[in-house]
């Protein structure tokens, strides 16, 4: 009788390759989402030019402390349950599993707002400078195609090849940022202003533009725990990361934006609006020479490629969190090597799809891709926040035991209602934010695909509660919702207190 062959193991799985990103590596994404030199050299100069407010800095430092304290709630949520789909499976242990549904088609598009808005910045702003550098003239969306093509190539490998990227690309970027703001500190004749600091400014006209601005800043929050299936130690990496990342990156954008106004003078705003990223360059360049404006546009640009990467990332493991689950279709929840291939795979095709079609038409890819896709996502990242505080609240009043009162009441009790006031503000001054008269364009337009979105996936979650109860009960259980056929596993009811069997 022959012998028994035994196939070898499938490279498909449905999970995320374990213990392959560190403490170190999980800031670089957070970091590279948020770019440090693309926030202060382009979304700080468009903070002063559309808005006309001096209290860029102000707005910056009231966002980074109102995370600080929203993520103690967070991260001690975060170290119970372990998701790729962080935000989305926090609502579904707390405020119910139709509501995560919505939370995640919300979190999905608006981190491809930020993803698709990079092509046409990358595009726009490269452009010109390829010409400047090489004599070349070159169209927006074949720029945006290269790096479309880098991004999508390191996206269906392991972290780990991204996280090496990151590194060098974030580490440049963060450190140049530094330079370029000491440099002009220190130029002969330079003195500090406080009006960019003073806290007026938070209630004065424009505010909620600037705190909408300031969540822009800090859009890769989740990334942290997005990545906790991966990382070594998550409990405490993840915990590491994201308080070093807001403190510091924090920490660099205040003085950077403090820095640039009070060089500027009164002039900031009309500067902002007609040299842009240029401005935070020039000022520099008295101290350090006319080659540090190339230096820093090449910086630019990378900043804006480790961004493309950072929420390629996000999203494929958001859309491979959903798939795994059956919330979307199931080819989205295999991984090859430990990566979520078919997940990335189809954000590649979407950013492809978005290039063409702005090509094609011949939109502006620096106002109508660029500004309004990174404002929009902006927006959506704090209305994630701000329903994450109120799972956050819900969660720890129904399973309190093993956190501190500090953790699970009193942080997020102070976070909660101040992000919520936020989010109103930032509502309400939506036409200033995008620098459109009354509420017409993206004023109306964006809050409302938000609301539709929403209850798209509300819906969603119904429909699944009454034609797949397999599903449905294991929306928000991450790695526990991937069983065999025909085994089970148990999870809780609706109000996350008694357990229920599923069978898969």
């Amino acid at each position: 009788m022959p012998p028994e062959t035994v196939a070898p193991p499938s490279r498909l799985s449905n999970a995320l390759a374990k213990d392959r990103i560190g403490a170190l590596g999980i800031s670089l994404s957070i970091a590279s989402s948020v770019a440090p030199l693309t926030v202060v050299a382009g979304v700080v100069m468009t903070a002063l030019a559309v808005t006309a407010q001096p209290g860029i800095s102000i707005g910056l430092l009231t966002v980074g402390v109102v995370l600080l304290i929203f993520a103690v709630g967070y991260l001690a949520m975060a170290r119970r349950i372990t998701n790729a789909g962080a935000f989305y499976a926090y609502a579904a242990q707390s405020l119910g599993r139709p509501v995560a549904v919505g939370v995640a088609l919300v979190a999905l598009v608006t981190y491809n707002c930020f993803q698709v808005a990079s092509y046409g910045g990358v595009g726009a702003i490269g452009a010109p400078m390829f010409s400047h550098w090489f004599g070349i003239e070159v169209q927006w969306w074949l720029l945006g195609l290269l790096c479309w093509l880098i991004v999508g190539v390191l996206g269906i490998f392991d972290i780990g090849i991204s996280e090496k990227v990151l590194a060098v690309l974030v580490i440049g970027e963060t450190v140049a940022v530094l330079v370029y703001a000491i440099a002009i500190a220190t130029t002969p004749g330079f003195a500090f202003s406080l009006s960019p600091l003073a806290v007026d400014n938070l209630w004065g006209p424009g505010a909620g533009a600037l705190i909408a601005i300031g969540f822009t800043a800090f859009a890769g929050l989740e990334q942290a725990a997005a990545y906790a299936e991966e990382a070594r130690d998550a409990r405490r990496n993840v915990s590491v990361a994201t308080y070093a990342t807001i403190s510091v990156v924090g920490t660099i954008y205040v003085f950077a934006a403090t820095v640039i106004y009070s060089a500027a003078g009164s002039d900031v705003f009309v500067r902002a609006g007609e040299e842009g990223p240029d401005l935070f360059f020039n000022l520099a360049a008295g101290q350090l020479g006319t080659w540090s404006t190339d230096l820093g546009y090449a910086l630019f640009l990378t900043s804006l490629l480790a961004a493309m990467i950072a929420f390629h990332n996000l999203v494929s493991r958001y859309m491979f969190s959903l798939g795994r689950e059956g919330v979307l279709p199931r080819v989205f929840g295999r991984t090859a090597a430990g990566a979520p291939r078919n997940a990335s795979l189809a954000q590649s095709a979407l950013g492809l799809l978005v290039i063409t079609v702005y090509a094609a038409a011949g939109w502006d890819p620096l106002v109508q891709l660029f500004f309004w896709g990174g404002t929009s996502g902006g927006f959506g990242v704090l209305l994630l926040v701000a329903i994450t505080s109120i799972s956050v609240i819900v969660y720890f009043t129904r399973h309190p035991h093993g956190e501190t009162l500090w953790r699970r009441r009193i942080a997020p009790g102070i976070a909660m209602p101040i992000l919520l006031l936020l989010v109103y503000l930032t509502t309400s001054n939506l036409p200033v934010l995008y620098g459109v008269d009354g509420w017409s364009g993206p004023a109306w337009l964006v809050p409302t695909v938000y609301l539709l979105v929403f209850c798209l996936g509300l819906g969603w979650g119904v429909t699944l509660r009454r034609t797949r109860p397999e599903v449905y009960g294991g929306i928000g259980l991450g790695p526990a919702s991937a069983v065999a056929a025909g085994t089970a596993h148990t999870t809780t009811d609706e109000a996350g207190r008694e357990p229920v069997e599923v069978t898969r």
